[in-house]
């Protein structure tokens, strides 16, 4: 009886049941009055029969015998054949049948009547509650074809119905989840479309310019040489700017799975250090590191590589001609930690709250080489993989940059 789960379906059924109850007793009651009404009329009858008797000069014991005697004889029934009381006599030309059952079927009729106008009355009300809720179902329905989910299906009752909403309820989370999915994927893809096309006008640009440049000094070795070198770094430039954008673009979309396995520290900073030294080398600036070679941590080595390596490249950005950035790590019980120290120019109050942001450059780093993509995307890689990513700075006086993973 699964239906009776329902609180309103289990309440009706209740109604029900009760109006049957009610509707077996009253008509007990009325049956034992009209028993007694019958008795009444019988013994009422029975009293007139005998006065007659007696008037007629028929003695006491013969009207005694005759109320006591069960053995019908033929003169009896001719006698009724006579006086019309047979059963094919009509019921309304019997005074017992018409004191008797005439009434017993009004009465029936009318607690029949009553009681089916209270059953009529209940059923009605029941279903127009229960059309009301259907209606407000299917407007909430429709409001959820529409992409509007600021209501909501009835929930918190028992029973098939609100099983089903519960059911349209979790496809409509669903979909509500993957309309702000392709929302935010719209916003990301004009923002990173702006951002692309922002960020590489100026090096097509300048390249544009040297080719001119180029064409116009064909014959200047010199000339020549020096722009095509500027022309390779615009592209250099170029190329790290959409291999960037399209890292940030998979992390931000989901679309990387962290293949996470047990790396050697010292491997993920020599290898996140190794395209690096040539430009520190050119700069005269130094890259150092320190650490256990044996300590092990747990994590995708090519995308952590990744994030150490922006956090090296942005350092070489802050740090002047003769400057030092030091990579060390540290495994304690619970962390394993990557510190990236520089002794540059360190990070304005008003900008240390914001460096991880997507293309944000400070007021001091207009002839800065980065395009405000790198910490954000190691910050991006580093949370992904559960981690953290901080930084501590003073002006002037250098940053460090902590990575902490849990253990």
């Amino acid at each position: 009886m699964r239906f009776l789960y329902e609180r309103q379906t289990r309440r009706f059924y209740v109604f029900l049941v009760t109006v049957c109850i009610a509707q077996v007793c009253l008509l007990g009651i009325c049956g034992i009055f009209q028993a007694q009404d019958i008795r009444r009329i019988l013994v009422n009858r029975e009293l007139a029969a005998a006065s007659y008797l007696l008037a007629a000069d028929v003695s006491p014991g013969v009207v005694a015998a005759a109320w006591n005697h069960r053995e019908v004889t033929e003169e009896g029934v001719e006698l009724l054949n006579k006086i019309g009381h047979t059963e094919q006599t009509p019921s309304y030309l019997l005074m017992l049948t018409e004191q008797t059952s005439l009434p017993l079927i009004l009465i029936l009729l009318c607690v029949g009547l009553a009681f089916a106008a209270v059953i009529l009355v209940g059923a009605a009300r029941f279903f127009l509650h229960r059309e009301q809720i259907y209606e407000d179902a299917g407007r909430v329905i429709d409001g959820y074809a529409k992409n509007q989910f600021a209501r909501h299906l009835p929930a918190g009752e028992t029973g098939t119905i609100y099983q089903l909403f519960g059911s349209v309820e979790q496809l409509a989370q669903s979909l509500q989840a993957k309309s702000e999915m392709e929302y935010k994927a719209k916003i990301f893809l004009r923002d990173m479309i702006s951002n692309i096309s922002h960020q590489i006008k100026t090096p097509i640009a300048a390249l544009s310019m040297y080719m001119e440049i180029i064409m116009e000094e064909s014959e200047n070795v010199d000339v020549v040489k020096e722009f095509s070198v500027k022309s390779a770094q615009s592209l250099e430039r170029i190329e790290q700017l959409v291999q960037s954008l399209l890292k940030m673009a998979r992390l931000d979309t989901g679309n990387i799975v962290f293949e996470q396995r047990e790396c050697f520290a010292s491997e993920i900073v020599e290898q996140a250090v190794n395209d690096l030294l040539e430009r520190a080398r050119r700069e005269g600036k130094q890259i150092l590191t320190e650490g256990k070679p044996q300590e092990v941590l747990f994590c995708d080595l090519e995308w952590t590589k990744e994030a150490v390596g922006n956090l090296v490249k942005n350092a070489l950005d802050h740090t002047e001609e003769g400057g030092v950035i030091r990579i060390s790590w540290r495994q304690s019980p619970a962390v394993f930690r990557f510190n990236v120290e520089d002794n540059g120019c360190g990070i304005a109050s008003e900008d240390i709250h914001h460096i991880f942001k997507q293309f944000y450059r400070s007021k001091n780093s207009s002839d800065r080489q980065g395009a405000g993509l790198g910490l954000s995307l190691a910050k991006a890689i580093v949370e992904g993989q559960g981690g953290s990513l901080s930084v501590e700075s003073r002006p002037g006086e250098g940053s460090i940059f902590k990575i902490n993973f849990l253990i």
